[in-house]
């Protein structure tokens, strides 16, 4: 290209789906996002642990999601689609139609979500095995992979769904087939959530001892018997109605998919350091831990306890009389009632475990119950703000818990890159720098996860060899160091061992001797 000649422009669209809602972006090859868009999706919740979707009505979302990005923009430049998701269950036939995964026989609802918990028996089951393929998943299956659902629509819809069943998808390989027709599956979603190795593939012997031999006798075609690696373009791009629907031309390059968080990790990773006196910055890439700040992380436990608490209410008119979400408002009344102090140091008295939902990692414990010790009988607004800066720290001694773990299998960490929903509140970020001790980097582009789903759109197009996919990611950022002190060092260090006093002081609930009849008699 001859000098003063402007480059050619070239977009890509990142469509991110997430438990809510899907996003969409544009985003051009220097990794700048121009356009965004997002359309809420539907859940159901039709008894306890047990979650539910649809995979029409994600579809729709996406296609409205994707017009209103590529809006205004010359479609020939769009050069690459990228999608990524939670990893929930897909289940349609053998025609590609919906089945119910419910006892009602809904067909709509035929995705089992990602928090779905209704197959604790089958994932104590396979856990018993200790079949090898568990070393693959830390050694112990959680209940929200995709091994325990699949024995429990068997054992449990057997008519309705299993023996009609032809496809069970990730979510996200979902997507890439409904916008190719491959039937192709990620190497991400296979190995992260279904116990397959990139080495040796699947394992036959794993899935007959678990009672899921079907899979081994078809060769896994329900479960994907061709895998790629993310960023590897499929098929032929776009499918003409796929194409009409999205608002894309045909034969768009569409990538082989990413779950949810590593897209995040994608995006943020890679943003450049320099300048800032970051030892990370000398370091590989391996020295950075990307941590995720969505929905399954974060959000959950921290709206359970603060709208669950009495002062909600007052919370929320206050917050709406300020033009503040309710956080915004929590964390200035942090800085109102801490005084002179820091602001960590209102919780000396209160410690929070947040598994309300189980524990994903380090533990894979889905018997874990949230906790929350030192409480009193005042239930004010400073209450519920001290106790939301109690559960914010408790994720913050998480991650620590997560990085020492790490570090006991050899890795070494030295920095924090965040990303998501929650990296935007500053409590939070700092929280985690002052409870770590490492640097937290944010990359100027906050919708880091975004621009993880279109990298790979960008990589599938043929634009970027692999090895240069990271240099259109976020390229500028900002970074938290603790502000700890030497007695703020030894505060959170003590707060940490009462968090892990909280777990390791537990004791499990005892059951009723099998000879008693009911309660009733165990309880005499």
């Amino acid at each position: 290209m001859s000098g003063g000649e402007p480059e050619p422009r070239c977009y890509y669209v990142g469509v991110d789906v997430g438990t809510g809602s899907v996003r969409a972006a544009l985003v051009d090859q220097r990794g700048a996002l121009l356009a965004f868009a997002d359309q809420p999706i539907d859940k159901w919740e039709p008894q306890f642990n047990h979650h539910e979707q649809s995979s029409e009505n994600i579809w729709a979302a996406c296609c409205v999601v994707t017009k209103k990005v590529v809006q205004g923009i010359d479609r020939s430049q769009i050069r690459g689609l990228g999608f990524d998701a939670t990893c929930s269950l897909v289940v349609l036939d053998k025609q590609f139609r919906p089945l119910p995964v419910n006892h009602e026989g809904d067909f709509h609802r035929n995705i089992i979500m990602w928090l779905d918990h209704r197959a604790i028996s089958q994932v104590q089951k396979i856990n018993e095995t200790k079949h090898r393929v568990l070393q693959y998943v830390g050694g112990m299956m959680s209940v929200e992979m995709q091994a325990p659902k699949l024995l429990w629509l068997k054992e449990n819809l057997r008519e309705t769904c299993w023996d009609k069943a032809g496809h069970f998808f990730d979510l996200p390989d979902f997507l890439s087939w409904k916008a190719t027709g491959v039937t192709a599956r990620s190497l991400c979603s296979l190995v992260c959530k279904w116990t397959y190795s990139a080495e040796k593939g699947w394992d036959d012997s794993f899935w007959k001892m678990i009672g899921l031999e079907d899979f081994v006798a078809d060769n896994y075609s329900k479960i994907g018997n061709e895998v790629l690696s993310p960023g590897a373009s499929l098929g032929s791009g776009l499918t003409p109605e796929a194409a009409r629907e999205l608002g894309l031309p045909v034969g768009t390059a569409v990538a082989a998919s990413l779950i949810d968080a590593h897209a995040g990790g994608l995006g943020v990773i890679g943003a450049d350091v320099a300048g800032h006196g970051l030892i990370c910055e000398g370091q590989p890439v391996t020295s950075r831990l990307a941590v995720i700040c969505g929905t399954s992380s974060c959000h959950m436990g921290i709206d359970h306890v603060v709208q669950g608490h009495a002062a909600f209410p007052e919370l929320q008119a206050k917050a709406t009389t300020r033009c503040q979400s309710v956080y915004a408002y929590l964390n200035s009344h942090l800085d109102l009632i801490k005084k002179a102090q820091p602001v960590g140091f209102l919780t000396v008295d209160l410690h929070v475990w947040p598994d309300f939902h189980g524990n994903r990692s380090p533990l894979a414990d889905l018997t874990l119950k949230g906790m929350i010790t030192g409480l009193t009988l005042s239930q004010d607004l400073d209450d519920l703000a001290i106790l939301y800066l109690a559960t914010v720290q408790a994720i913050a001694f998480g991650t620590r818990f997560i990085i020492e773990a790490m570090e006991a299998a050899g890795h070494s960490i030295s920095a924090l890159f965040l990303c998501g929903g929650l990296s935007k509140n500053p409590l939070f970020v700092q929280m985690h720098a002052d409870i770590t001790g490492m640097p937290v980097v944010l990359s100027q582009e906050v919708e880091s996860v975004l621009v993880g789903a279109a990298i790979l759109g960008a990589c599938a197009s043929g634009d970027f060899a692999s090895v240069q996919l990271l240099k259109i990611s976020s390229a500028v950022c900002d970074f938290l160091s603790s502000e700890a002190g030497s007695f703020q060092d030894y505060f959170y260090k003590t707060s940490f061992n009462s968090y892990n006093a909280i777990y390791l002081k537990r004791t499990p609930s005892p059951q009723p001797p099998k000879q008693c009849k009911n309660l009733s008699e165990y309880q005499h």
